[in-house]
């Protein structure tokens, strides 16, 4: 007890919840109109989460076997629809819950983006966040219309660039620019909207943007990049981390290497958030949640195909190709998720090892038990790591949601490590409440 409290985030995507099993409901198909995720909303804001992140691709993915037909038998990847329009369904059930939607700097026009984005930062009332991607897979590239994706670093490059110029558009309008005077007649102060005349390397943009800004002024940015240069980029922007490193020593490391980061440049570290990634296994018993996580870790050869599948997906690396009780070759190289292909090597001693630790990598030993074991536990490792949180990852059914909502947050609670209840309106304001 007398813990730093910690944030609560959840990480999924707009795609098919479980379908199949005797806790999979019945969305099969109609998950699609979005009401399975404005009902996870809500549930997740009865329990104080700060926000749900949904993660997006633009594919239907065919590295594995040089074919489609595997990944849409096991849906990994498609289908999967917009983010972006899910939002506003979801707002209008909540009011205090965060909406991050992912959106990439590879394929969107950047005004486009910063004036869809401050639309919604008005829409929700100040809720909204973009989580910036450059994607990883040359099928996403010839989705439109390019032969392949930009390599890893020059990815990051226009990144940063793409992001200033954003970061311009929402400024061109000043705090105070719309006046709406009766007496004057005058609606908007033009003098206090400007045009930016970006022009940079690989974009440029007259402005102003045509949008005022949101309740939070711009939206709350987040991130997730873990190679050298997703971290530099990380450390100059993000407002939330998405942080993938497992175990505690590697935890640690990339927290204070990131807080590091941002003090060289001058950024306070506090005001950037790092939530790592956790699934936790509950059960009413200990021994309930043990007999779980066997049967989620069972390496039947549907489970180690799903695994090779997401792997192909991530690196673009078809994994068929190699014998599956032998190591991993050691030669492999990717323009895809870089720190994913490094982490391959750590995973196990052969490729069906590396396949089955990839497919449930976010899945903590430690974490599997009862509601109570497992929030003692977050506990001890936000103590040891010093972090700010963690974002919630697991099977969408609606069983998993209700024993994190109902099950796993009231023990945190309890604890006090977690909020009972929202003391601001905004997104932003309540990731700085602590």
């Amino acid at each position: 007890m007398g813990s730093k409290p910690f944030h609560l985030g959840w990480f999924t995507n707009y795609a098919t919840p479980v379908w199949q099993g005797p806790w999979s409901g019945n969305e099969t198909t109609s998950w699609m109109d979005g009401e399975f995720y404005v009902d996870m909303a809500k549930s997740m804001e009865r329990a104080g989460f700060d926000f749900i992140m949904l993660e997006d691709s633009e594919i239907v993915p065919d590295a594995y076997g040089e074919s489609m037909v595997k990944a849409l038998k096991y849906n990994m990847s498609a289908p999967k629809l917009d983010p972006v329009l899910l939002l506003p369904a979801i707002a209008r059930e909540t009011d205090k819950l965060g909406l991050v939607a992912t959106m990439t700097t590879s394929f969107y026009p950047p005004f486009i983006l910063a004036r869809s984005m401050q639309t919604l930062d008005h829409m929700t009332h100040g809720r909204v966040g973009w989580n910036i991607v450059t994607s990883s897979e040359d099928r996403a590239a010839q989705n439109f219309g390019l032969d392949k994706l930009y390599e890893h670093d020059e990815r990051y490059e226009r990144a940063e660039e793409f992001t200033d110029l954003v970061g311009e558009l929402w400024n061109s309008w000043k705090p105070d620019a719309l006046v709406a005077d009766y007496e004057t007649g005058t609606y908007t102060d033009g003098d206090k909207v400007e045009v930016i005349d970006f022009k940079g390397t690989y974009y440029s943009s007259r402005g102003p943007l045509n949008v005022p800004p949101g309740p939070q002024g711009r939206p709350v940015i987040c991130q997730a990049g873990s190679s050298e240069r997703g971290r530099e980029f990380a450390a100059k922007y993000a407002e939330i981390i998405l942080a993938v490193p497992t175990g505690l020593e590697r935890q640690k490391q990339f927290r204070d290497d990131i807080r590091a980061r941002m003090e060289r440049i001058g950024r306070d570290p506090d005001s950037c958030k790092i939530l790592f990634i956790a699934e936790p296994v509950l059960g009413s018993t200990q021994a309930e949640a043990e007999a779980v996580w066997e049967k989620m870790n069972e390496p039947t050869d549907a489970n180690v195909e799903r695994g090779l599948i997401g792997m192909s997906t991530v690196t673009d690396i078809d994994f068929s190709k190699f014998p599956l009780d032998e190591p991993l070759p050691k030669d492999l190289t990717t323009n895809g998720h870089q720190s994913s292909l490094k982490n391959f090597y750590t995973y196990g001693e052969t490729l069906r090892d590396v396949a089955m630790t990839w497919l449930y990598h976010y899945a903590d030993k430690s974490l599997v038990g009862t509601p109570d074991k497992v929030a003692e536990r977050m506990e001890e490792m936000m103590d040891y790591v010093g972090g700010d949180g963690f974002l919630m990852h697991g099977p969408m059914s609606r069983r998993y949601i209700s024993e994190v909502c109902d099950g796993l947050v009231p023990a945190l609670q309890r604890r006090g490590l977690t909020r009972t209840s929202y003391t601001h309106d905004t997104l932003r304001e309540n990731l700085l409440a602590f």
